[in-house]
């Protein structure tokens, strides 16, 4: 009867309760305590109540013993460990323990009423520890700060970092022109005066003070980063200065040597434009270590933490590249070593050749080699992380198996990435202060704490409370210095209003999430400057009831170098795919070239052999000739394209060249179609291939023809021109100076800009199948790139297309024309010997037969050394040796002709390929002197080219 009672009135209470009831203390309890159990809801009914709560049983065994001794007892506050949601969790509790007893008066079990109070313990300790964080965050900030009591600007509150750049002068009391008479006349003293009288602040960035150095004693320029904010009373008087500046020198030093080279000057700072954005300070510290890695050539990279706590020395190793965690494990502790020790106190760069002959070394254990497990390291770099305020915050540390690697520029480097390092690592702690600022702004603002206030005013992000609907309540004085606009042009007005038109829709979604209670971690949209223009801003913002409360960034600049390098890495990856493709190019062309060989020379002597009265079997063999020359054609393309075709440049007057084509282009253009030419006068010369540039503007005449179906105009100019260094550093692979520019413009179709990017890909075509092998305009990029030009398409759909050939200009004078006549098929002497060197034997035996009908005596061999072992037993017999340039065996054709011209210094040489790789070819151009004629050739070819070479002096 008892329990039945007691169980009632429990189940009708308005409290959370429990009971406990019986030898095993069988649990029960009623609705308002099930959220207290958690997910041993329902399980718990029932069940003995030393096993629902066994993972505290330890700490309420007593609080259960004393009761049920009959001793009734209220706990207020009582910190008791809660499992929830998996997790063992701190939870505060006030509650009352009372016995309750059978029909016969004995105690048969107990009673619970329970209050979690886990939120008002909380909240009481943390208003008690915020005024306590605030001074913490004061006499530890790494910059200096310090309050002037006006109108005299006297030093009311000094922190340390002030106290110790000022070599600790007694400053407390003192006006600043009596504490500070160094910086008379250097403009401080009338900048706090109009501080004052204006109540409007200051800041200046980089600004040059000649002061005593904190360490050297003597007078020396310095620079600082500094704000100037006023302290404004109640009637809107200005009663003090509120003066907070970083120590910039040596970053700004380290920034300014790094100027000197460009290269390591962009990739420092697209390292900073990374680092900038991170809020995590392992993710930041482990960009700064790769970036390191890359730029040093290191293979072991490392940050160190420079710590001491309560116990002693310490280090924390925030991250590695290159190696496993592990590999430090048996070391000693670095800031006690007397390798590491050197970087940790600040006494500056410390780099080796080969740290096993450094005196350093070895004085710690292991003493000698390299312990097991520990990185092989020979080179050795070390350099000092400095905060803002000159603390030694850490160490970058970069090693090598090898001996002599980090080079004075490896050393430059890691100096200026260490600056920005610090820079990014002091932002990033500022900004995580700032975030908690922002967290707990709503209660600073209520109770108007100056220390609070001053944070909000002086915060370089800015900040804003808003409503739901996008109303501002309130904001920082940085929205002035970031988008321009004051604080009372924007109370009351609407921020969605400033929102760029392309981010308003993702805009109004995040701030859905907010009224749903959601925190934004990072969200980017586009802000309207009071100038027209727009700025990027990264967000933070947390919901309260009915405010957001909300940090922005100015990430614009970050943004225009995230774009630049993501730009860079695209023109990187499309020369990375343009040279595979090259690779494969070349690699086929050399045999497929062989077999056209084969096809072509045979049926060029079945055309000659033919009678002439075989009409029908002539017809179909100049057929099939002529599909062989497309293949050949094709092949050509693709080395072009690839820039693997050996050219033979010549000087040229690109106006005769283009003047010459103007019947080939009218016959291939058509009557539908006007060409015009605009030839410059002076025109400059240059050096190319003259049959690949007329290739080069036929291709691009027959694509612009493609293009007008319904006619058209197309205009032909070349003009003189200059690319300066601006372009060329925009565009790569162009190096500034003199061009000619021939330019190609129609009036057709044109191509939207996914055409546009793609339009020297090989084998891309827009074309129907069959009317096009797309290798046009890669041949003619190819062929452009390998003269040391440049290729630039402009175009607009439906307004036509202009592509602009840039070729380098040829300086010196202009030789005497020779004009050239043309001559039948040359014959052999009959006392000439030639020896051919082929190691495909189609191809010897069809050049073998077509020598010998020219009247010529013939020697063949199937590679190198057989070549020679005929020049050791005839060494005069050979008048002309006709050489693959890929032959077997190791032995190239250049490597055989250097060869036999060590036994006969005067032999003429006359190679042939289909592909000349780098043998006789550097830099697309054939080498000085070389002789070559390109596979497939045809007999007329190859009779001129043998007499030619053999009637030479």
């Amino acid at each position: 009867m008892a329990l039945k009672l007691y169980a009632g009135l429990m189940l009708d209470a308005q409290q959370a309760m429990f009971i406990a009831w019986g030898e095993e203390l069988t649990f029960l309890y009623n609705d308002k305590y099930a959220p207290i159990l958690g997910a041993k809801h329902p399980h718990a009914l029932g069940l003995p109540f030393a096993d629902v709560w066994s993972d505290i049983w330890e700490q309420i065994k007593p609080l259960v013993d004393s009761t049920m001794a009959g001793e009734a007892s209220w706990h207020e506050d009582l910190l008791i460990p809660m499992r929830r949601n998996g997790y063992l969790e701190d939870a505060w509790f006030s509650f009352s323990y009372t016995p309750i007893r059978d029909e016969n008066g004995r105690v048969a079990g107990m009673l619970c009423a329970a209050t979690e109070t886990t939120g008002k313990v909380l909240a009481q300790r943390q208003q008690l520890g915020e005024r306590e964080r605030l001074r913490q965050m004061f006499e530890q900030a790494p910059g200096l700060m310090a309050l002037l009591r006006e109108p005299s600007h006297t030093f009311e509150l000094v922190n340390p970092a002030y106290q110790e750049l000022m070599a600790g002068k007694d400053l407390i009391g003192k006006p600043v022109r009596e504490a500070l008479p160094e910086l008379e006349g250097q403009g401080f003293f009338e900048l706090l005066d109009n501080v004052y009288a204006t109540g409007e602040p200051f800041i200046g960035e980089a600004v040059p003070v000649r002061m005593k150095g904190p360490q050297s004693g003597r007078m020396e320029e310095r620079y600082f980063d500094f704000v100037y904010q006023p302290i404004k009373g109640t009637d809107g008087k200005t009663t003090g200065i509120f003066v907070e500046g970083f120590d910039v020198t040596e970053a700004r030093a380290s920034v300014e040597a790094l100027k000197e080279e460009s290269y390591a000057l962009e990739v420092l700072n697209a390292t900073a434009a990374k680092v900038a954005g991170y809020l995590d300070i392992d993710t930041l510290v482990q960009g700064v270590v790769d970036a390191g890695v890359e730029l040093t050539g290191a293979q072991f990279g490392a940050f160190f933490y420079n710590r001491v706590d309560a116990s002693g020395e310490s280090y924390t190793l925030y991250t590695l590249s290159g190696a496993p965690a592990e590999a430090f494990s048996s070391y000693p502790l670095p800031r006690n070593t007397h390798v590491f020790a050197p970087t940790f106190n600040g006494e500056g760069v410390v780099r080796s050749d080969d740290i096993l002959q450094d005196l350093r070394y070895g004085r710690n254990a292991p003493h000698k080699g390299m312990p097991e497990g520990h990185l092989p390291v020979r080179s050795y770099l070390a350099v000092p992380v400095r905060s803002r305020s000159g603390d030694v915050i850490g160490g970058l540390f970069f090693g090598h198996a090898e001996t002599g690697v980090f080079t004075e520029r490896a050393e430059r480097l890691t100096v200026g990435l260490a600056a920005q390092a610090a820079t990014a690592m002091d932002n990033a702690q500022l900004f995580e202060k700032a975030q908690h600022l922002n967290q707990t702004l709503e209660v600073q603002v209520a109770e108007r704490t100056a220390d609070r206030d001053r944070m909000w005013r002086l915060s370089t992000d800015i900040m804003l409370v808003a409503r739901f609907d996008g109303s501002i309540t309130a904001v920082n004085p940085a929205w002035m210095t970031v988008i321009g606009w004051r604080e009372d042009e924007l109370i009351g007005s609407n921020f969605f209003d400033l929102v760029h038109p392309e981010d308003l829709a993702s805009t109004h979604a995040e701030a859905g999430r907010l009224a749903q209670g959601l925190t934004t971690l990072r969200f980017e949209n586009r802000y309207r400057h009071k100038d027209g223009s727009y700025r990027w801003i990264s967000w933070i913002a947390v919901p309260d009831d009915h405010f957001v409360h909300a940090v922005g960034r100015d990430v614009t600049n970050e943004k225009q170098a995230a774009e630049e390098l993501r730009q860079a890495e695209d023109a990187l990856h499309q020369v990375q795919k343009m040279e595979t493709v090259g690779q494969l190019t070349g690699g086929v062309a050399h045999d497929f070239n062989n077999l056209l060989q084969v096809v072509t020379g045979n049926l060029d002597m079945l055309i000659r052999r033919l009678p002439e009265d075989e009409l029908r079997l002539r017809r179909s063999a100049e057929n099939a000739m002529a599909g062989a020359k497309r293949a050949a054609t094709l092949t050509q393309r693709l080395l072009a394209f690839s820039r693997r075709q050996p050219l033979a440049p010549t000087p040229i007057q690109p106006n005769k060249l283009v003047a010459g084509m103007s019947e080939l282009l009218h016959r291939t253009l058509g009557e539908i179609i006007e060409l015009e030419t605009v030839l410059a006068s002076g025109l400059w010369r240059v050096e190319a291939d003259a049959n690949q540039l007329e290739n080069a503007i036929l291709n691009l005449a027959v694509n612009a023809r493609d293009a007008m179906l319904d006619g058209g105009k197309l205009t032909i100019e070349t003009a003189n021109s200059h690319i300066d260094r601006l372009y060329a550093v925009k565009n790569a692979e162009v190096a500034p100076g003199q061009y000619v520019l021939i330019s190609v413009s129609d009036t057709g179709t044109g191509m939207d800009e996914d055409t546009l990017q793609r339009v020297f890909e090989p084998f891309f075509t827009t074309k129907e199948v069959g009317k096009g092998t797309g290798l046009g305009l890669s041949m003619v990029y190819g062929f452009v790139k390998q003269s040391g030009g440049h290729v630039k398409v402009y175009s607009e759909l439906g307004h036509g297309t202009t592509v602009k050939i840039y070729l380098p200009r040829l300086v010196g004078e202009e030789p005497d024309e020779e004009a050239s006549q043309a001559q039948a098929i040359p014959d052999g002497e009959g006392t000439e010997t030639i020896l051919v060197c082929e190691d495909d034997p189609e191809v010897r035996s069809f050049s073998v037969e077509m020598l010998q009908e020219l009247g010529y005596r013939v020697l063949d061999a199937a590679d190198g050394p057989a070549a020679l072992r005929i020049f050791e037993q005839q060494p005069d017999a050979v008048d002309l040796l006709f050489t693959d340039v890929v032959l077997p065996h190791g032995m190239t054709g250049a490597v055989l002709v250097e060869q036999a011209r060590s036994i006969r210094p005067t032999l003429k040489v006359l190679f042939t390929t289909g592909y000349a790789r780098n043998a006789i070819v550097h830099h697309g151009r054939l080498d000085a002197g070389v002789e070559l004629i390109t596979k497939p050739f045809s007999y007329a070819e190859l009779a001129a080219r043998v007499r030619e070479i053999l009637d030479r002096p």
